[in-house]
């Protein structure tokens, strides 16, 4: 498989178990519960990939990570919303020159 698939083929997964539900797919239970399950448990992982940097532990980190973008994933075909759209967005994003953001004062101290 080639690695700049794996979002689209992941996202095509997700997508078929939102259309075509399946029996003890953890991803049909999440969009059987609805958007509010979805978007707890992306806080979860969120605060959890948090914690997992904290600690140092590489390995955990890349879980962790990883389970952020899958349930980002989750949502964002909920939402109807594509990778391609995302990285479209992305690629737009890497071209712009200058993109820093202004930031408070005590933006900069945190």
């Amino acid at each position: 498989m080639n690695k700049n698939d794996v979002l689209n083929d992941l996202y095509d997964v997700i997508t078929d178990r939102k259309n075509n539900p399946a029996e003890g797919s953890y991803t049909s239970y999440l969009f059987d519960k609805g958007l509010d399950k979805i978007l707890k448990k992306i806080g979860e992982e969120c605060t959890e990939t948090v914690i997992a940097a904290k600690n140092d532990n590489k390995d955990d980190l890349i879980g962790e990570i990883c389970d952020v973008i899958f349930h980002l994933l989750v949502m964002s075909a909920e939402k109807n919303v594509t990778v391609d759209e995302i990285l479209d967005e992305l690629d737009i994003r890497s071209k712009k020159i200058g993109n820093l953001k202004k930031f408070n004062v005590t933006d900069k101290n945190s």
